[in-house]
């Protein structure tokens, strides 16, 4: 059950934010083998000058934070990471080193589903 936060900076067009949130899932099910019904993504837009980021970057700069379930390994991170990466660029034409990928792994009894502790 991963969460994804998807931070892009605001003017991006409906079906550019549905292609994002398509290639993240996309990743997400082919590295990770997560069920394609699994999806629990949002995207935050961001006012451009609310955004600091080194001058090399470009408008279609993305943050991209994944909430996992503890226990992937490496390879998977990094499958998952370069995956993510690739579809983005492919589809959306965002440059490689646009994309910024951060992996949190909260153990199990921080997460609350339903109303219970995991």
């Amino acid at each position: 059950m991963p969460l994804v936060r998807i931070e892009i900076i605001k003017g991006k067009s409906a079906s550019y934010k549905k292609e994002l949130l398509e290639c993240v899932h996309a990743g997400l099910v082919e590295a990770l083998s997560i069920a394609d019904w699994d999806r629990f993504q949002r995207i935050v837009e961001i006012d451009r000058e609310c955004l600091e980021t080194s001058p090399d970057k470009s408008d279609s700069f993305t943050i991209i934070e994944l909430t996992l379930f503890p226990g992937r390994t490496k390879e998977q991170k990094r499958a998952v990471i370069e995956c993510i990466t690739d579809r983005l660029h492919k589809n959306l034409d965002i440059p490689k080193e646009d994309v910024f990928i951060i992996i949190h792994e909260p153990p199990l009894e921080n997460w609350g589903l339903g109303g219970k502790q995991k």
